[in-house]
C-alpha cells in the first residue's frame, strides 16, 4: 500500500496569503469578538491584494497587518466591503453562513492524531524551516508504513545540507530497503517566495487537513470567522472524531452537512473510513452541532488563526485536536 502527504512551510506563497488572510480576523476577533470575515488574499511578484467581506465595530489598519506577515517590500491593494445583507440575515438568527460537507477524521496512528504520511512530513518539514525559515516544501511516500521516499525543496538551503537533515532525522524510523532521497531535485535555488511564484489564501487545503487519503469536504479555513460552517464545523468534526478515537481506537471519520441560514446539520455521519461502518458504540448526544454552539464549545472568537494557519489546522494542539 502506497501512501503521500506533502507539508507546506510558513513561508511557501500560498500559506503567506493564509496567514495574511488569518491575521486579519485575528485582527477583528482581538476588539470585536463577533465580527464577521471572510477575507481572501493573493501576492506574487511585488504585489499583495486583499478582497472580501468585514462586518465589525474593529479599527485595524489594514495595509500593516498585511505588511507585519509578508514583509514591507510589496505593494498592497485592499478591497473589503461589507457582509451581504442577503447572507447575514441567516446568519443573524443563529444559521449556517453557507452550505457544505465538512469532513473531521482522527486516528491513532501516532500521537498527532493524524495519518502517519502526514504527520512525518510535517514533523520533517518543522526541523528544515527551524534552519531555513523560507519557503520550501517536502514530502513522504510510506510503502507498507515504511518510508520509501522523501522529497524536500527548500530555498536558500543546499542539497548537500538538506541531505544532511533528511539523514539524521530517518534515524531510528521504518524505512524500505531502497528508499530515495530527493533534495531539492530540480537543483537549489535562490529565489523564493513572492517573488518566483503566486499565492492565494486556500490553494493548500490538503495540507492543511489531513493529507489526500482523507476526503475534503469544504471550503478554505483561513479567513473565515466561527459563522462560516466551512471552518467551525470541520473543527468540530476533528473534536468528535478525536473524542471517539480515544474512546474507541482505530480511525474514525465524521462529516457534518449544513444548508445556509440553518442552525442544525441536514446530515452527520460517523463510520470508520473506507469501510462505512458506523461507529455504534460512540453517541453525539452531547454535541451541540449549531454554529453558535460550536464557535462556544471550541473557543472560536478568541484570535488564534494566523498561528493555526502556519502549519494546518490538525495535530498541533489547538482546542478542537484535544
Amino acid at each position: 500500500m502506497l501512501k503521500t502527504a506533502e507539508a507546506i512551510s510558513p513561508k511557501h506563497p500560498d500559506k503567506i496569503c493564509d496567514r495574511i488572510s488569518d491575521a486579519f480576523l485575528d485582527a477583528c476577533l482581538a476588539q470585536d469578538p463577533y465580527s464577521r470575515v471572510a477575507i481572501e488574499s493573493m501576492g506574487g511578484h511585488g504585489l499583495i491584494t486583499v478582497t472580501g467581506e468585514l462586518t465589525t465595530t474593529a479599527k485595524i489598519d489594514p495595509i500593516a497587518i498585511v505588511k507585519k506577515v509578508a514583509g514591507e517590500q510589496y505593494d498592497v491593494k485592499i478591497n473589503i466591503v461589507q457582509q451581504s445583507p442577503q447572507i447575514s440575515q441567516g446568519v443573524d438568527v443563529g444559521g449556517a453562513g453557507d452550505q457544505g460537507i465538512m469532513v473531521g477524521y482522527a486516528c491513532d496512528e501516532n500521537i498527532e492524531l493524524i495519518p502517519q504520511e502526514l504527520y512525518l512530513a510535517r514533523n520533517l518539514n518543522k526541523l528544515i524551516y527551524s534552519r531555513f525559515p523560507f519557503d520550501g516544501k517536502t514530502q513522504i511516500t510510506l510503502t507498507d508504513g515504511k518510508i520509501s521516499s522523501i522529497v524536500a525543496s527548500f530555498h536558500n538551503a543546499k542539497s548537500s545540507e538538506l541531505k544532511e537533515i533528511i539523514v539524521g532525522w530517518l534515524v531510528g524510523k521504518p524505512v524500505t530497503e531502497n528508499v530515495s532521497i530527493y533534495a531539492n531535485p530540480a537543483g537549489d535555488w535562490n529565489i523564493g517566495g513572492f517573488d518566483a511564484d503566486t499565492g492565494v489564501t486556500g490553494r493548500k487545503i490538503i495540507c492543511d487537513a489531513y493529507g489526500p487519503q482523507i476526503p475534503v469536504g469544504g471550503g478554505a479555513y483561513s479567513g473565515k470567522d466561527g459563522t462560516k460552517v466551512d471552518r467551525s464545523a470541520a473543527y468540530m468534526a476533528r473534536k468528535i472524531a478525536v473524542d471517539a478515537v480515544k474512546q474507541c481506537g482505530g480511525a474514525v471519520l465524521v462529516k457534518l452537512a449544513y444548508a445556509i441560514g440553518k442552525a442544525e446539520p441536514v446530515m452527520v455521519s460517523i463510520t470508520r473510513p473506507f469501510t462505512e461502518e458506523s461507529l455504534a458504540d460512540f453517541s453525539l448526544a452531547n454535541y451541540d452541532l449549531t454554529p453558535k454552539g460550536i464557535i462556544s464549545f471550541l473557543g472560536l472568537r478568541n484570535p488564534q488563526f494566523e498561528k493555526v494557519a502556519e502549519w494546518g489546522s490538525y495535530g498541533n494542539g489547538f482546542t478542537w485536536d484535544k
